[in-house]
């Protein structure tokens, strides 16, 4: 869904904690005052402290990004993980709904709130509180157990299809992401002719490696990267399905690779020999990986002039309108592409 500058602005201009606080009493949830923001660029996240002396994670989500059912979709998924006992901090179930308060969806458990505010309407969730700590990436037990737990995922989004929440599509992701940026007028004009020639060799990468044998699509979490995954003892917790879509399985693998390709295909030797007992992994789609990581860049960049207008983006990226800057982005993804090109196939190296 499309989301317009005023609606970036207006976003969260009315949400004080007080306001927080009386969302979610409205929903049965009675804070005792002592709240905390918790980061997040894309929404709002709170821990808020219970009278009961429990705790509980607020998050309320950024207008007109994504639609009511896209939003119970993500929940329907949470919870259908939870379920098969999945390692997942999913929303509550929400019993209660105060004056002025509808919760969604309207057949079935009940997950999103919507509340009107001083400055419009808030859609929100309720989720436990759950602690934990990056994985470590270096550990080969953590590796192989985080790969048991991403085909454990993979198994029950296999089931069925998402009917609401986006399709990762690579080409069109890319050229709308180019776009985007181009026609807002983000990049110098100085820059604009070297990056944009980066971005269309990035383009050609992309749909030579897209249009050989299309992969399969499942439901995904999307943004499996270690900052979205808890580490406890017990392994892993996907904390945010916010940016669940439909894809290839490896979307949710390759994030977690880093370092020369040796390195890389040692991690990921790891993190399949813990997947495959759950799910079955088609090793073409390892050629997808150095074209999804191009994807990355490029997204990243529209993403943040798509958030342009909320002041936490310009306080968080202040270099991001300048030549420096996008000399920078032009640099990386000339290298990106020549590792693209250069490096040994994955598939070879396992």
């Amino acid at each position: 869904m499309p989301e317009s500058a005023h609606d970036a602005t207006r976003s969260y201009a009315d949400l004080t904690p007080a306001e927080v606080l009386d969302a979610l009493d409205a929903v049965g949830f009675r804070g005792d005052g002592r709240i905390l923001q918790l980061n997040s660029y894309e929404n709002r996240v709170f821990q808020v402290m219970l009278e009961d002396g429990d705790a509980v994670v607020a998050k309320f989500y950024r207008r007109a990004r994504w639609s009511d059912a896209q939003i119970v979709e993500e929940h329907g998924f949470a919870l259908e993980l939870a379920e098969a006992e999945v390692p997942v901090v999913a929303p509550c179930i929400l019993r209660h709904a105060g004056a002025g308060v509808r919760l969604l969806p309207e057949v079935g458990p009940t997950t999103l709130a919507l509340r009107s505010g001083p400055a419009g309407q808030h859609r929100y969730s309720v989720s436990p509180r759950q602690a934990g700590r990056a994985p470590e990436l270096e550990d080969d037990a953590v590796l192989l157990r985080l790969g048991g737990f991403i085909g454990r995922l993979h198994a029950v989004g296999a089931r069925r299809p998402f009917a609401h929440r986006r399709r990762l599509d690579a080409p069109r992701d890319a050229r709308d992401a180019v776009a985007l940026l181009l026609d807002g007028g983000f990049v110098p004009d100085d820059q604009r002719a070297p990056w944009a020639e980066a971005c269309a060799g990035a383009i050609d990468c992309i749909d030579a490696t897209f249009a050989t044998r299309p992969p399969d699509s499942i439901r995904l979490h999307g943004d499996c990267h270690p900052g979205n995954l808890l580490w406890r003892d017990a392994g892993a917790h996907v904390v945010d399905l916010d940016d669940a879509c439909m894809g290839p399985a490896v979307q949710d693998l390759w994030m977690l690779l880093s370092g020369e390709p040796e390195a890389m295909a040692r991690q990921l030797q790891l993190l399949l020999r813990g997947y495959a007992p759950f799910m079955d992994f088609d090793r073409h789609e390892l050629r997808l990986i150095e074209p999804l990581r191009l994807l990355r860049m490029i997204r990243h960049n529209a993403w943040v002039a798509l958030r342009w207008q909320d002041p936490a983006f310009p306080a968080a990226f202040p270099d991001f309108g300048s030549s420096g800057y996008w000399g920078q982005q032009t640099l990386q993804l000339r290298e990106q592409l020549r590792l693209a090109a250069e490096t040994p196939s994955l598939a070879a190296l396992l």
